[in-house]
């Protein structure tokens, strides 16, 4: 593989006169232990809308998007320097409430997760330790979001049995459900439709379009047909870095420097 190298030029940055942000990073490194794995990364996400982070196995874009609700302060030895900039505060610096600050950035992650709970359970769990009690609102939360994942049709008379029982592509509408329960701004999803069968697959991507008008939604994924389908904004990582960032229709039809093209080509990754 060719050693491509970063270029800050090809990092097209949305100008905030002409763009709402609703999160941008300056300058992010992530090291675990000595190995750097993310060198000083700078991207802005527009608020209401897709971008996609692609890039081979190892390139650091999981890690990067784990960053942007400092998911990976949860793993020993990790440092992570520069500023993550989310409603003009720096959630990446001291004295952050970690646990309040994801209430405001969701994440959905590779592979379902649902708890060992009912269906209802799930999506009412958060709410429920944050104070909400009324059965009335806690059912009409229920009912929204599972509306808004595109699950409500299939679950409405189940509620009360186990989340175990769905189907995989279930499971997962049921986690961008519980995630979207606290009404998060943001959404991030790690290859949210990975281990899912094409028509799920499809499912979720139509969930997530529908999404955006409420939500800006930042996701990994490994599938470049998707994140041409679904995204407005892709970001090209390679080897830690940031090597190209535009407009999803650019990135795959004129990219700017070899490496994107050699990738969305399929020549590596």
């Amino acid at each position: 593989m060719k050693n491509y190298t970063a270029d800050d030029k090809y990092i097209k940055a949305l100008d905030p006169n002409k763009h709402e942000l609703a999160i941008y990073t300056d300058d992010l490194h992530v090291s675990y232990g000595s190995s750097e794995a993310i060198h000083g990364v700078s991207l802005a996400f527009e608020r209401f809308k897709i971008t996609a982070l692609i890039g081979a196995s190892g390139s650091g874009k999981s890690t990067y998007l784990r960053s942007l609700n400092r998911m990976n302060d949860n793993i020993d030895g990790t440092k992570v320097t520069g500023k993550i900039m989310y409603r003009g505060l720096d959630i990446n610096g001291p004295g952050i409430n970690v646990y309040e600050m994801r209430k405001h950035i969701g994440m959905v992650f590779q592979r379902p997760n649902p708890f060992s709970k009912s269906i209802y359970d799930n999506i009412t769990f958060a709410p429920k330790r944050n104070g909400l009690k009324d059965k009335n609102k806690l059912d009409e939360l229920v009912e929204t979001t599972l509306k808004q994942a595109a699950l409500w049709n299939q679950v409405k008379d189940d509620l009360h049995q186990s989340a175990l029982a769905l189907s995989g592509g279930q499971q997962q509408r049921l986690c961008i459900a519980r995630a979207i329960a606290m009404k998060p701004d943001i959404l991030l999803l790690d290859e949210p439709a990975s281990a899912l069968d094409p028509i799920s697959t499809s499912t979720v991507e139509d969930t997530l379009l529908a999404l955006k008008d409420d939500y800006t939604i930042i996701i990994v994924t490994h599938n470049m047909q998707q994140a041409a389908r679904i995204s407005d904004y892709t970001a090209f990582f390679h080897l830690g870095n940031a090597l190209e960032f535009d407009e999803t229709s650019n990135v795959f039809t004129n990219p700017k420097i070899q490496a994107t093209e050699d990738y969305v080509s399929g020549r590596f990754g």
